[in-house]
């Protein structure tokens, strides 16, 4: 369970203030994309994050394949990282953490 615990403080927090910002937002999430594009300085920050979410998006793929999970076991957290960025690794990360505490045997010590 400590596996979980920092991708899930994270995963809460993002996503709660992604959601606050987004329910105080004077413009969609499609103008904002198209205005930080619009100057180089901040395209330049768009494009690597999302060279950032490629990459997280092929460890995902990867360690899914790994755990013997099929390709398409991944797609929501893709599509949710192509959207919101750092959420869909995060979640990845909680889920996997939940999974493999479940299935893992739970070793104690004897007094």
């Amino acid at each position: 369970m400590k596996s979980v615990a920092l991708p899930l403080i994270a995963l809460l927090a993002f996503t709660g203030y992604t959601a606050s910002v987004m329910f105080q937002a004077e413009q969609s999430l499609i103008d904002f994309g198209i205005s930080l594009m619009s100057r180089p300085d901040t395209a330049q920050v768009v494009i690597d994050l999302y060279l950032l979410a490629t990459l997280a998006g092929v460890w995902m793929y990867r360690d899914a394949r790994s755990r013997g999970q099929s390709a398409l076991s991944v797609l929501p957290y893709l599509l949710i990282t192509a959207v919101f960025v750092s959420v869909g690794p995060l979640l990845y990360l909680v889920v996997r953490g939940l999974r493999t505490s479940k299935t893992s045997p739970v070793s104690h010590q004897e007094a």
